[in-house]
């Protein structure tokens, strides 16, 4: 199976911030849309999710936003969805919920320094 370099455009379907500060949370989406291109378990998407709202709650002391958007990544990043934020969307669509084998998380790193070295700024 090949791996698509990483892409990210911040929150998806959402705001990455307030109006004094446009980018606010943007890096909680940056972080949370990796491990989504990189995919793996339900368990893994589930921490993910969890790694996610906490980030958004310390970004914004508002835990109310952070549950509101903790259940819409729940709700819509099911692996079996033809988006383009589903569940482990830098493979194929199909792949499901599979653990990454050793080579697939060879395939991770190596994107994932690759992206790092082009983009050094953008909230990795």
């Amino acid at each position: 199976m090949e791996l698509a370099d990483f892409k990210s455009d911040g929150c998806s379907l959402f705001v990455d911030g307030t109006f004094e500060n446009p980018e606010l949370w943007k890096e909680c989406c940056i972080r949370h849309d990796i491990a989504y291109w990189r995919g793996g378990t339900e368990k893994e998407r589930e921490k993910a999710d969890l790694v996610f709202k906490s980030c958004i709650e310390k970004k914004t002391g508002n835990a109310e936003l952070a549950e509101l958007m903790y259940k819409a990544v729940r709700t819509g990043g099911e692996p079996y969805f033809p988006t383009w934020y589903r569940w482990g969307y830098g493979w194929s669509i199909g792949r499901g919920y599979r653990a990454l084998s050793p080579a697939e998380e060879q395939m991770v790193k190596s994107k994932l320094r690759e992206y790092e070295r082009k983009f050094p700024d953008k909230g990795n």
